[in-house]
């Protein structure tokens, strides 16, 4: 019998956002100043590109914006270590603003990646969109966890779905799973590839930490306690009960303290190629346990083995709009996909599928499971499956 969710009794009352007076919990003056200076650089120029009758806010998002940025620690001082996320709001449709302003807004983030150290991103929406948005693991973590450079709190009103994280979907967590997982695949396919660099063993310890806290962070997820906050999430897994048939909930905990900890103070890896395949050789063994735990949940379908799920064919993205599931189809795969039965279903259940079997049943080990792969991702032999995966799955991550 399927797995059922639990009830919401254990739903906390909706945070209230605070002032983050800085962008870090502990870095040094000089890399609070350069990060300040870096947002008075953003909004400048920004200021040139949109005019002041359209632009409604810019705000910083992600860890910085949250005031829990990662502080790299260097021989030369505090340096910053995770992605600049800038939010532009701008009066009328975000497509439109995004056609209109997107050559400007790029060369602005090649400049201040140049300056900054670390990449400069922009996204350009409106505030009618983010109330109008569904409620999500992105928006909850946008709209309590965010620092202003032009506005303020109280453009954020009717946004109070976005706040109560006992709305965030079970869906978020398998979305998260998902893109925490293709790191894993990716960083795999560095670790069996030569020449084998300091670059490529920095990018597989970063995506299995990623995977760490996502793996703790969709537990959260499920039963209505994920936070804005990384230390807070913590604190709540900790306290959170095994759920049913949840046999790994401490390798989970410790796993999540784990990427905590590099979330706040990341690290160039030093490790060798050979402990860090051991490394994520249980991390993927683990995160499997837990895939199918929340997809059995989810889908309220019972998955025992990467066979089951891989090639079940049920519906794993449900609740999706049939004719915007089919333009979506069209435009990853094709002309192709008009007439294909399957694309009345959302791409991301070929993505899951072909994830699950990548990452978990290898289909260089059987001849059977390369040309199911080939299938879902709609790709020839001429492009190694990791590649077509790639580049599927960055169009519906």
């Amino acid at each position: 019998m399927p797995a059922t969710l639990a009830p919401n009794a254990q739903t906390r009352r909706t945070p209230t956002p605070l002032i983050r007076a800085r962008f870090t919990l502990d870095g040094s003056d000089s890399l609070e100043n350069h990060l300040g200076q870096t947002c008075t650089k953003v909004l400048a120029g920004i200021n040139q590109i949109i005019p002041a009758s359209r632009l409604q806010a810019v705000a910083l998002g992600g860890g910085y914006g949250r005031g829990e940025g990662g502080v790299l620690r260097t021989p030369s001082g505090d340096q910053p270590y995770n992605d600049l996320e800038f939010y532009v709001f701008a009066a009328g449709h975000p497509w439109f603003n995004e056609r209109r302003y997107k050559n400007a807004v790029h060369e602005l983030s090649e400049e201040l990646t140049a300056q900054a150290g670390v990449e400069v991103e922009f996204k350009i929406t409106s505030l009618a969109n983010l109330r109008r948005s569904a409620p999500s693991i992105f928006y909850h973590d946008l709209v309590l966890g965010h620092r202003w450079l032009s506005g303020s709190d109280d453009l954020l009103r009717d946004c109070e779905h976005h706040r109560n994280a006992a709305l965030i979907p079970p869906s978020e967590a398998t979305r998260l799973m998902m893109n925490r997982c293709s790191g894993l695949l990716l960083a795999r396919e560095k670790l069996e590839h030569e020449p084998f660099t300091e670059e490529d063993a920095d990018f597989v310890f970063r995506n299995m930490s990623k995977a760490q806290l996502a793996m703790g962070d969709a537990v959260l997820t499920v039963f209505g306690q994920y936070h804005w906050s990384c230390q807070e999430r913590h604190s709540r897994l900790r306290c959170l009960p095994p759920p049913t048939n949840f046999l790994w909930m401490d390798a989970v905990r410790n796993h999540h303290a784990a990427g905590v900890k590099f979330k706040l103070h990341p690290n160039r890896s030093t490790h060798a190629r050979e402990a860090l395949q051991l490394m994520l050789h249980d991390l993927s063994k683990l995160a499997l346990n837990l895939w199918l735990w929340l997809e059995s949940l989810r889908l309220r379908y019972r998955f025992e083995t990467v066979r089951d799920y891989g090639l079940s064919r049920i519906n794993k993205w449900p609740g999706t709009s049939l004719w915007r599931n089919w333009l979506t189809n069209v435009k990853l795969f094709g002309p192709k996909a008009m007439v294909d039965p399957r694309s009345r279903r959302h791409p991301r259940n070929r993505i899951l599928n072909a994830l699950t079997i990548l990452l978990w049943a290898d289909p260089r080990s059987s001849d059977e499971l390369e040309p199911i792969i080939r299938r879902e991702l709609w790709t020839s032999g001429a492009i190694p499956c990791v590649q077509a995966y790639q580049q599927r799955w960055r169009h519906v991550g």
